[in-house]
């Protein structure tokens, strides 16, 4: 019994990653409220009651993927434990992941769209995470500010809310530019004019 118990959570495991997969794309193909909990269920090649004992309700499972690439992207920025100067330039560089995701940043710029309505599902985890993402950005600047690597005219508070709408427009236009745009080199050029060190 024992020795069957950790195969089957691998299994278990393995599973809910397929649906998260699968469920980011098609989140990010039709948008959160144009796919189908059980169309999601076909691509995964189990039933619609399956994929209910993995993930309850549709809510749950955008939000589980949606906590997902946060938790990714979280670790990629946090990677070597970087602060100021060498957060911000982590930022370009996850600009530079993000051209080879397509599905994740068609996902997001989808769902973060819909969720502006007051009564979308993840309309609180947005909000949450605007929040966030502008305060790391902001403490990036502020951290960059203390390694004298910040021009004096920068203000950190709106270098940061700007840094964020900088990355989220970008992403629309690489989609729209069938993904041609350069959002790490558009990104990098911006933070580099903010600052006085190379990035």
């Amino acid at each position: 019994m024992t020795a069957e118990a950790p195969r089957g959570y691998a299994k278990g495991r393995a599973k809910r990653r397929e649906i998260l997969d699968q469920a980011m794309a098609l989140f990010g193909e039709a948008g959160y409220r144009g796919a189908s909990l059980r169309v999601i269920a076909t691509r995964c090649g189990i039933s619609h009651t399956g994929l209910l004992h993995h993930f309850p309700t549709k809510e749950a499972l955008l939000l589980a993927v949606l906590e997902r690439r946060d938790d990714v992207d979280g670790e990629w920025l946090s990677l070597g434990g970087t602060t100021g100067v060498g957060r911000l330039r982590r930022f370009a560089e996850l600009a530079a992941l993000n051209s080879a995701r397509r599905g994740i940043v068609e996902l997001f710029s989808v769902v973060s769209a819909e969720a502006t309505a007051a009564d979308h599902p993840a309309h609180k985890y947005f909000v949450r995470r605007y929040e966030n993402s502008v305060a790391g950005a902001r403490l990036a600047y502020e951290q960059a500010r203390l390694e004298g690597a910040l021009r004096a005219d920068v203000a950190p508070g709106a270098a940061g809310r700007q840094l964020i709408a900088l990355m989220d427009g970008l992403q629309v236009q690489w989609l729209l530019s069938d993904c041609t745009t350069d959002m790490a080199g558009v990104l990098r050029a911006h933070i580099e004019a903010q600052l006085t060190v190379d990035l």
